[in-house]
Formats: C-alpha cells, sequence, structure tokens
C-alpha cells in the first residue's frame, strides 16, 4: 500500500460524512459552496490535483484535458451518467474516468413510479388546491385523474433502472412492454412479464405510460421528436427521469397545450440549469427539480462508490468501475 496520499480536488459539495472520509484518505480540496465550479477554477485545479471529483455540473471536454497537467491520474464522477465527459479524449491522454454504477437504480425507479402516479391521479393539483385553502367539500367529479392499474406501461431503454421500473409497475398491475437495443434475457422478461418491441415507433401509440429510461448518447438525442411524440394517444402520459435532451421539449409543450397527451412528469430537462418556460403554467405537467437519486441513502452510496475507485488507484491497482471509449 502506498503511503502517499493522492491529491484530490472535489467540484461540488457532497454529504459532510463523504468529505470526512475523503479528508481521512486522501490530500483532498473540498468545494466551499453548493454552487456549480466556475470553469477558470476547474481548469486551474486541473493542472495540479491527481484525482478530480466531478460532478454532471462540470464540462469535463477536450479543452479540460487538453488543459490537464501531468499530474492528473483520474477523473471520478459523482454520479452514474457521463455524456458530460468526453471518455475518448480522457482515454487519449491516458486518464483514467470512473463512475458510480448500480447505486442510483432503486431511488429513480422509485421517483419515476412515483412520477406516474403523480400526473395520472393528479397528486399535484390536488396538494396545491388544499393549501390555497380552496377545498371545501369532496364532489364526484372534483379532480378527477386516471388509474395506472390494468394500463399499458411503455419503457424505453430496459437497462438497470428500466427492470427495476418494470416490477414496480407489475406490483401495480400495469402491463409492461418496453424498447431496447435488443431483448433482455428470457428469465427477466419472464420475472416482469414485459413485451418486447424492436420498433418504437410501432410501440408508442399502444401505450398508455411511456417512461424514458435509456442513456442520453447521439442516437437518443431527441429520440422522442414531434413526429414520435404524435404517435402517442391523447390520453398517454409521458414521463423521464433519464436525460432531458431525449424529448424535444419544444414539441413536448406544444402537445400538451394542444390537449394532445394527457401529462408528463419530468425530473430532467433539454437546456439545464434553465428549463423551457412553455412547460410552466400546464397543470398537467409534474416538474421536478432533477431529485431522483435524491435520498440520504444514494448519496453516501455514490460517496462511497467514488471512495473505493479512488483508494483502488492509491493503492496502486485497477478501479473498478473504469469508463472506457467501448462502452459509449
Amino acid at each position: 500500500m502506498s503511503a502517499k496520499k493522492l491529491k484530490v480536488f472535489v467540484t461540488v459539495k457532497l454529504p459532510d460524512s463523504v468529505e470526512t472520509r475523503l479528508r481521512e484518505l486522501f490530500d483532498t480540496t473540498l468545494c466551499p459552496d453548493k454552487r456549480p465550479m466556475p470553469r477558470e477554477k476547474l481548469l486551474e485545479a486541473a493542472q495540479s490535483a491527481e484525482v478530480i471529483i466531478s460532478s454532471i455540473n462540470d464540462q469535463i471536454d477536450a479543452d479540460f484535458f487538453t488543459a490537464a497537467g501531468e499530474p492528473l491520474k483520474m477523473v471520478a464522477n459523482f454520479g452514474v451518467g457521463y455524456d458530460h465527459i468526453d471518455i475518448q479524449s480522457a482515454a487519449d491522454k491516458g486518464i483514467i474516468i470512473t463512475n458510480t454504477p448500480g447505486v442510483l437504480t432503486e431511488d429513480t425507479a422509485e421517483m419515476t413510479m412515483g412520477l406516474i402516479l403523480a400526473v395520472a391521479r393528479r397528486f399535484v393539483e390536488g396538494a396545491e388546491t388544499v393549501q390555497r385553502g380552496e377545498f371545501s367539500e369532496w364532489s364526484p367529479t372534483f379532480m378527477m385523474g386516471r388509474r395506472i392499474y390494468g394500463k399499458r406501461l411503455g419503457i424505453i431503454g430496459m437497462g438497470r433502472i428500466g427492470q427495476a421500473l418494470a416490477r414496480r409497475a407489475k406490483a401495480f398491475g400495469m402491463s409492461v412492454h418496453y424498447h431496447n437495443r435488443k431483448p433482455v434475457s428470457a428469465r427477466i422478461a419472464e420475472e416482469i412479464g414485459a413485451t418486447y418491441w424492436d420498433n418504437l415507433d410501432d410501440m408508442l401509440p399502444r401505450m398508455d405510460v411511456v417512461s424514458v429510461n435509456c442513456p442520453r448518447t447521439p442516437e437518443t438525442f431527441h429520440l422522442l421528436n414531434a413526429e414520435r411524440l404524435g404517435l402517442l394517444s391523447p390520453n398517454a402520459i409521458i414521463v423521464n427521469t433519464a436525460r432531458g435532451e431525449i424529448i424535444d421539449e419544444t414539441a413536448l409543450a406544444h402537445l400538451l397545450r394542444e390537449h394532445k397527451i394527457a401529462g408528463v412528469g419530468l425530473d430532467v430537462y433539454e437546456r439545464l440549469p434553465g428549463i423551457n418556460p412553455e412547460l410552466f403554467g400546464l397543470p398537467n405537467a409534474v416538474l421536478l427539480p432533477h431529485m431522483a437519486s435524491s435520498t440520504i441513502e444514494a448519496r453516501q452510496d455514490m460517496g462511497d462508490r467514488v471512495i473505493l475507485n479512488i483508494k483502488t488507484l492509491q493503492d496502486g491497482h485497477r478501479p473498478p468501475d473504469r469508463v472506457i471509449p467501448a462502452m459509449i
């Protein structure tokens, strides 16, 4: 085991327990506040740090790796997604990239199921009505939503999160359908009772609820464009807890305003840090602040994975959660 502590620079405020452990194990510079790290400070840190702990707020692009100094050995991403990191540029310079796979699955699936229920049963509208003091008595036609029992759920992307969502949907009595690059194993398909569609355009018109659970890649940018969104039933609901760029938000907002789809639940957005203003003020849109993985347990697990990857590097071994160009 190496006696020298790696010089680690953290670009984002992490839970106290994670930061304390980082200070114990490494020569760590912590982020002073919760705001995104300024670009110039990030590039400055890349010239002297041996490990950068990054987040989705940081653009770890080709210019970052050009600016990186000789000491930089690894970028340990605090998160599963790595579409904000230029993996090829990192590989070209011999810099290791790691992420935190498998720790957000259950939390994100919970939130996705919650969004489906919130949109279908109008939870947010109902809660706001009570908060405004506008609820005085029950009425048979007040706040009528739609039941999800017996409805068809179409999952786009049947990875870990898609499968965890499918299990929850099955428990709620939904019929599970999915589109993926290839079918899941026969064992998983039987367990969740899922029907595979190799053609997304064939699946969409037949679904009552569509959930986006695929990664953001060049192929999935605007996968749900205006044409595909137009295939949906007027009674359909869309939820997205994956990446905002997968849906054309302008087209989505138009369909919502024209009541050509029933509702939407979003936890991610196409143009962060800004949000498309056309989505505001729509009673059939439930908008959340990117909180699908925001549980105490998930953040601790993410920190543990980051620490494991850095400690493995410090001890002279290969970090377990490496991201390489072949994975893109």
